[in-house]
């Protein structure tokens, strides 16, 4: 990094600022380099010429400029060939031995210094002779004399003057590895001047060869195999994802052509570039499946010529790049600076650090650790210029940034508390005290005189802010916030004022509208006097302008002369100094009015013609009517065909049709615009239509069942709506299975629904084919369609046999007999019968089961009982004969005691059970056993051991006897917690687990 004890001897202060001054438009800044040096090379025969290495900073105030040499600095006081203009080093008089090096600069300024990259200055060779001589139709190279060490350069030729540059083309090239130019094949035209031009691609500093002369000599002509003059190496490294270059390029006559191939016969890939007729492949991105060899043909009518190599990929060697880098930085004094930069680089980079252009090492509050540095307890010397720099054998990179340390005393300016703060009882207030100061200054409120308490109301975050949360009138008052550090104190103070609830006591209402009316949308508000209330109305979202068809007083809007267009969204909002409020009302264009004057004409048993007259439009025209009935029979209004379907706005007349004949119908009109249907017309007077001959049969049927020889016949009837006329009744019609004639009845009550044929001719269970049909004053209507029903049946004449029962238990009896194995009549199913003597009525009970089924269990009954049971068959006539009764009497009931005193003990998931027997009464089933229900254990002990799962449910147990009376009633239930691995005790009178 060189030595620079010269200049920091010159540069001796260091600066402190406020941070008013670091956000003044005039404040101090360190430099910051706008343009750096760049590697020189100079052409050997420019020794009497001046040479001039940039270096150009910004910064305020202005920068001053040093410079070394080698790392030595240059005293340009006592030096008369170099000399200072602006931040540039400019050298007269080169002299090889002395101005061969590295140069760097130094900007400095009273904030601090940086310094520069390091910039070589080398002098070119001149290898060319000043004319070479060529015979026509050979080939020539042209040699450029370049630096050995010269940075990122780029090459050209000038012919003859600036700036006539050397087209490349298949006989001419300029090799971009040698900067050398190679004709393959002189022409007459190529005879001139030539001048190498070598160009830094960084700094974009030019330097120019000696011309050479070429002179064609013309005493004979050749021809000559391709002679391959640029190639490339046997092996060539080259990083993954980087751009790989190759030349090749011949000389020969005629002008070699140039075809480059791979050595694996693979095709090269879409992304290859080939330049400059070929001389130049270009393989960007290299990745794996691009290495192997690769191989260039030069070949002309005289024969060829092969350069071969190979590509693989190498660990890359790269010089330095910034990947992380620090920022300018302003802290307060005595906090901590950390800052770190990371560059990428092949070898891997190593790091200094520098403030003011001189090397950082870890002392004291300062640590250095490859890119990262940190400085703890900031003080105001650190103030200044810092540069990470960046360094492998490829190169070195430098980084600039500023720390200012900034040491204030507590300022409220630009950011004191409002002098009056109003706010909403019930709401938040926040007030913020946020002074500038450095160090972070601490803070203290009061309210009057004085200190705020922090509660679970009152909360003081760590930036000073206070919280007061649901505040009340009492909250009211002065506040003051005391800043301190240890450069001073402020303060600053406002006062709160609590205020009642701003609330709309009157709002506008959702409404049609009637174009040409006028309307008002209220808007009143209940306020605290302190306040200053304002209101604005807001039409579909924009705010309205007074006049305009709409006038606003005292909050209220008034809309005069309404028309379609004022339809929409009205929002009145109300501002006060603490709150906003707002209600909503939507206004919605009117449907038509109602048409009127409504009158029935033409009525016919189906139709009637309406004609009415038209209501307002509202100012949407009418686009169709419509016509709604009501009858005795509806329930409320019904929508009704029309003649024409669709009733236009511009028709005021309409048949009704599908009407039922003598029916009372009344009828309204509705009338429909853009908006919507609007209200009904007034009803129009009853009328009924003409009686007509019945078109409706009656439905549903059926029949069957009835006594002896009868033949019973049920419909559904039809409903009065649809009798069509006075008189109206039904014709039954009959007759039996193979005959056919019908047998008529006729009945005249319009409501009956069940007619019963008697003759004792007819046999039990005979079919019949039924038909009914309808009738009125006008004439006979329609038959249902025919069915076929049953004559009644008798009951069964046998019954069942083997009949005995068992008792199962207190309250049950097992009832079995044998199915009846023949009778002429039908058997739907079997009843039994039971009681429990002839003197007591009221204990009979019966019970049916279908004929498939020869056993019943009758449930229900009293324990220790004898009953008397006796089945018969039975079909829909009713029951058969019931055979001669049996007793059986029930079991003793079981114990009414439960199992008293029970204890448990449970270890682990194991649980023991203990409890008193239970010893039955003399009336009293007696005792086999007990169950314990957990998941249903029976045992015939007083004691049962059992498995809870291993889990943590918990389990509520209870214990009941069991007998042939049935099961006793359970014992209070156990509620027992699984501790697992726990030894727990416990009883049903004691434990706690039984609640």
């Amino acid at each position: 990094l060189g030595t620079l004890a010269p200049f920091l001897r010159l540069y001796a202060q260091a600066v402190t600022v406020s941070l008013a001054d670091c956000l003044d438009s005039g404040s101090y800044h360190g430099p910051r380099w706008r343009m750096e040096p760049g590697d020189l090379f100079i052409p050997v025969d420019s020794i009497e010429e001046e040479a001039t290495l940039t270096c150009d900073a910004k910064g305020t105030p202005p920068p001053q400029y040093r410079w070394s040499l080698n790392g030595t600095h240059i005293n340009l006081g006592l030096d008369r060939r170099r000399r200072l203009s602006g931040g540039n080093l400019i050298i007269s008089s080169l002299d090889r031995q002395q101005d061969v090096g590295l140069y760097q600069c130094m900007a400095y300024n009273t904030v601090g210094a940086i310094l520069s990259r390091r910039a070589s200055l080398q002098f070119a060779c001149k290898l060319q002779s000043d004319a070479v001589s060529v015979r026509e139709g050979q080939g020539v190279v042209l040699l450029c004399g370049t630096p050995t060490s010269s940075g990122d350069l780029t090459y050209a030729w000038v012919f003859n003057e600036y700036p006539y540059f050397v087209q490349q083309d298949n006989r001419r090239f300029v090799s971009q590895q040698t900067g050398n130019l190679y004709i393959a094949k002189v022409e007459p035209s190529d005879v001139g001047n030539y001048t190498c031009v070598v160009m830094n691609s960084i700094t974009k500093g030019k330097v120019h060869s000696s011309p050479t002369s070429l002179i064609l000599r013309t005493d004979g002509k050749t021809q000559l195999l391709p002679k391959i003059e640029v190639n490339f190496p046997d092996n060539v490294p080259a990083a993954k994802g980087s751009t790989v270059t190759l030349e090749c390029f011949a000389l020969g006559n005629p002008v070699p052509e140039i075809t480059w191939k791979r050595a694996n016969g693979v095709p090269f890939p879409s992304k290859v570039k080939m330049k400059y007729s070929k001389a130049v492949l270009e393989l960007p991105s290299f990745q794996q499946d691009d290495t192997g060899g690769y191989e260039c043909v030069a070949e002309n009518k005289m024969g060829k010529n092969t350069a071969a190599g190979r590509l693989d990929i190498s660990v890359s060697s790269a010089k330095p790049q910034w990947i992380q880098t620090m920022k300018d930085t302003a802290l307060a004094i005595e906090e901590r600076l950390y800052w770190e930069c990371r560059a990428n680089g092949k070898p891997k980079p190593s790091y200094t650090w520098l403030k003011n252009g001189q090397p950082l090492l870890s002392e004291d509050r300062v640590h250095v650790e490859d890119g990262v540095l940190s400085v703890s307890a900031l003080t105001l010397s650190d103030a200044g210029m810092y540069q990470c720099v960046a360094e492998n054998k490829h190169g070195v990179i430098y980084f600039a940034a500023e720390l200012m340390v900034l040491a204030s005393p507590p300022d409220f300016t630009g950011n004191v508390l409002r002098a009056l703060l109003k706010a909403k009882a019930g709401t938040t207030v926040t007030l913020e005290c946020k002074p500038q100061a450095y160090p972070i200054a601490s803070i203290l409120w009061k309210k009057g005189n004085l200190p705020v308490h922090t509660n679970d109301r009152i909360t003081l975050s760590p930036d000073g802010t206070l919280r007061l949360a649901n505040v009340s009138k009492s909250d009211a008052g002065s506040y003051t916030c005391f800043a301190r550090n240890r450069f001073g104190m402020s303060s600053t103070t406002g006062r709160l004022l609590v205020t009642d609830p701003t609330r709309i006591i009157q709002g506008p209402v959702d409404m049609e509208i009637i174009v040409g009316e006028s309307i008002v949308l209220p808007c009143q508000v209940t306020s605290d006097p302190v306040l200053d209330v304002s209101f604005s109305w807001a039409f579909n979202g924009q705010l309205i302008a007074k006049g305009d068809g709409h006038f606003e007083t005292a909050g209220d809007l008034m809309i005069r002369n309404i028309q379609l267009y004022h339809a929409g969204k009205y929002i009145c909002v109300v501002d006060t100094d603490v709150e906003s409020l707002s209600a909503v009302a939507v206004l919605i264009p009117g449907p038509p009015s109602p048409p009127d004057s409504v009158t029935v004409e033409e009525v016919t048993d189906s139709t009637a013609q309406l004609t009415w007259s038209p209501g307002r439009d509202n100012g949407s025209p009418i686009t169709n009517y419509l016509i709604q009935t009501r009858t005795p029979f509806t329930v409320g209004w019904q929508r009704v065909n029309t003649v024409p379907e669709i009733i236009d706005g511009n028709t005021l007349t309409a048949t009704v049709v599908d009407l039922n004949a003598w029916v009372e119908y009344e009828f309204r009109v509705l009338a429909r615009n853009s908006v919507g249907v609007g209200e009904p017309s007034p009803v129009s007077v009853k009328t009924r239509t003409e009686d007509a001959v019945p078109d409706a049969a009656p439905g549903d049927v059926g029949g069957g069942g009835g006594s002896r020889s009868e033949l019973v016949i049920t419909w559904e009837p039809v409903p009065e709506e649809l009798q069509n006329g006075e008189s109206f009744g039904y014709i039954i019609a009959f007759r039996a299975f193979g005959e056919v004639s019908w047998t008529h009845v006729a009945t005249s009550a319009p409501g009956a629904s069940r007619y019963v044929y008697r003759n004792d001719s007819i046999a039990p269970f005979s079919p019949f084919h039924v038909k009914v049909g309808t009738y009125n004053s006008k004439g006979q209507g329609p038959f249902s369609p025919v069915v076929t029903i049953y004559s009644a049946e008798i009951e069964p004449s046998g019954m069942p046999a083997g009949v005995w029962a068992r008792s199962v238990s207190a309250s049950e009896i097992e009832v079995n007999w044998q199915a009846l194995s023949f009778t002429p009549e039908r058997v739907l199913g079997y009843e039994v019968v039971y009681w429990e003597d002839d003197t007591k009525p009221e204990t009979m009970g019966k019970v049916r089961v279908p004929w498939n089924q020869t056993s019943v269990t009758v449930s229900g009954l009293a324990g220790n009982t004898q009953y008397f049971l006796t089945v018969s068959a039975f079909n829909t006539a009713g029951t058969g004969p019931f055979l001669p009764a049996i007793n059986v009497t029930t079991k003793k009931p079981p114990p009414a005691q439960p199992p008293l005193n029970v204890e448990w003990t449970l270890i682990g998931s194991q649980l023991s059970l203990y409890w008193e027997p239970v010893v039955a009464m003399e009336s009293e089933s007696e005792v086999t056993g007990y169950q314990v229900n957990v998941n249903t254990l029976t045992t015939a002990n007083s004691t049962a051991e059992l498995t809870l799962p291993d889990d943590d449910d918990d389990y509520i147990i209870h214990i009941q006897t069991l007998s042939e009376g049935g099961l006793g009633p359970a014992s209070d239930p156990i509620r027992i917690h699984q501790l697992s691995k726990l030894v727990v005790e416990g009883s049903s009178s004691s434990s706690p687990y039984n609640k």
